[in-house]
């Protein structure tokens, strides 16, 4: 059976809900104190996307069990615009809000897999998992 929790994002206390919420699962789970705080941050730039650019969505978080493996999904979805140019949001240094750049590819680092599907009509859908070392 999967477990999953999700947080909408509204507002950035949401924001910090998401965060809290990724973090307390990868605690259950065994992460590390570094493993925590990866997460926790991927989730807080997955839910602040959605925060700027959507308006509204959601970021759920399920535990994984595969052959003795454990680990955490991390989906980011909403009903946004979508992003026009993925290749190009994938470049470090690219950034439509003026910060640093660092937010997908960021978070792709971050996480050991990273999937991304966009578009104008169904907004966007980010997958991001984490497995325990």
């Amino acid at each position: 059976m999967t477990v999953q929790s999700c947080v909408k994002i509204r507002n950035e206390w949401d924001i910090v809900a998401a965060r809290q919420m990724g973090r307390n699962v990868a605690k259950e789970l065994g992460f590390g104190t570094v493993d925590q705080a990866r997460i926790t941050t991927a989730i807080s730039e997955l839910a602040r996307n959605i925060y700027l650019y959507a308006g509204t969505g959601q970021i759920c978080i399920e535990e994984l069990g595969d052959y003795g493996k454990r680990g955490l999904k991390v989906i980011a979805n909403d009903d946004g615009p979508g992003i026009s140019d993925i290749r190009q949001v994938m470049e470090d240094g690219f950034s439509t809000s003026g910060g640093l750049g660092a937010g997908l590819p960021g978070v792709k680092r971050l996480m050991d897999t990273f999937q991304i599907d966009s578009s104008s009509e169904a907004g966007t859908t980010i997958i991001a998992v984490k497995w325990v070392r």
